[in-house]
């Protein structure tokens, strides 16, 4: 197909245009044709910038996540705090393109994310966090965040409500608990992260005690 010889619209706004689309009219309605439209150029000047639609589905995953809050980096003794933080953005970056959500399992932005692993690392290593769990701790928080916040965000509106679709005559017990819990879906995503942080940490100590009584 030919291509214009000088590119007609930025990168930017491509991705801003595909994700302005999957927002309002769902993942399915964007096509190359269906974006230029939007754009009011021809498909081949999209070319310019992606190889093939595929491109720019990558593309709109990583925009998604980019719009994500780096927190500023807390004292020491609260590391686990900035994860907690950190996690929450990207969550609320995820449900604000609830339609896109799936994109971050097609293509998964882990490369975009590297020097933010970097930087974490860092970080853990200045606060006194054992080298031995950086991985742990970066590759789990990885699969923790973005499986929650992609599961929370294909939720059909008339399910996101409710944490467990419950009958209290098939499913007492659970439905007791429903009634005695006090956290929201929001505050049960963050108690899970600083649950799993904490636990981390604590495992660690665990396994180096049981090495030196060992030794």
């Amino acid at each position: 197909m030919p291509r214009p010889r000088q590119p007609l619209i930025s990168r930017t706004g491509a991705v801003a245009a595909a994700i302005e689309i999957i927002d309002t009219e769902g993942l399915e309605a964007l096509s190359l044709p269906r974006l230029a439209r939007h754009m009011n150029v021809r498909a081949p000047s999209l070319y310019h910038h992606f190889a093939d639609k595929s491109a720019i589905l990558a593309a709109v995953s990583a925009a998604v996540v980019a719009e994500t809050v780096v927190p500023r980096k807390p004292d020491p003794e609260r590391w686990v705090e900035w994860f907690v933080q950190l996690s929450l953005n990207l969550r609320r970056a995820v449900l604000r393109h609830r339609n896109a959500a799936p994109l971050l399992l097609s293509y998964p932005p882990r490369d975009m994310l590297t020097d933010l692993y970097e930087d974490a690392a860092r970080y853990l290593a200045a606060c006194g966090v054992p080298a031995e769990v950086h991985v742990q701790i970066l590759d789990s928080m990885d699969t923790l965040t973005l499986g929650a916040c992609i599961s929370e965000a294909v939720k059909p509106a008339a399910a996101r409500r409710a944490i467990f679709p419950v009958d209290a005559e098939r499913q007492p017990v659970l439905a007791e608990a429903m009634a005695a819990n006090t956290f929201t879906q929001a505050r049960l995503y963050e108690e899970m992260i600083r649950s799993f942080l904490h636990g981390v940490i604590h495992f660690a100590a665990e396994r180096r005690a049981q090495a030196e009584a060992a030794s």
